[in-house]
């Protein structure tokens, strides 16, 4: 899952040399952390927030801010390059070498005030809680298309 929600983006202006995004965990999503972070990394792209060229954080100030094993992070960064989307240097850091289509600012802010607006209100006033709504959105988008209705749902 993206989590846009949890994903910390930041400008900085030197230039490119630091890492522009800082990564938060969701320990109840149920998705693997390096998963977390690899889509993370995704979304930061298609949202526009990391281009081609941009440095990803070092995999120690990963490790020292989420307080997770090496290991995760190295496995992340090592998806990131089983799918294109990054290539580490040795000694230098790992850099995003991918351009995924990205949302226009505009198309973003519209779709993101009707999920606001719309759906979400909707759910919320249905009395789902965030962790409700996002199961239910997620079962939407990994089925597809098709009615992912369940018989186990309360009629």
């Amino acid at each position: 899952m993206l989590n846009y929600l949890s994903m910390e983006l930041t400008n900085f202006a030197s230039g490119g040399s630091a890492p522009l995004i800082s990564f938060r965990l969701d320990a109840h999503s149920g998705i693997p952390t390096y998963l977390q972070l690899v889509h993370q990394v995704e979304g930061a792209l298609r949202l526009g927030a990391l281009s081609q060229g941009d440095r990803l954080p070092k995999v120690k100030d990963v490790v020292a801010e989420l307080s997770i094993n090496p290991n995760t992070v190295l496995k992340a960064y090592r998806e990131l390059e089983a799918r294109g989307v990054a290539r580490g240097r040795q000694g230098v850091g790992t850099f995003v070498i991918a351009e995924l289509p990205v949302i226009s600012a505009e198309v973003f802010d519209g779709l993101r005030e009707a999920l606001v607006s719309g759906w979400l209100g909707d759910a919320r006033n249905a009395g789902l809680s965030d962790a409700d709504a996002t199961a239910l959105f997620m079962s939407v988008v990994d089925a597809g298309s098709g009615d992912v209705r369940s018989d186990r749902v309360a009629q």
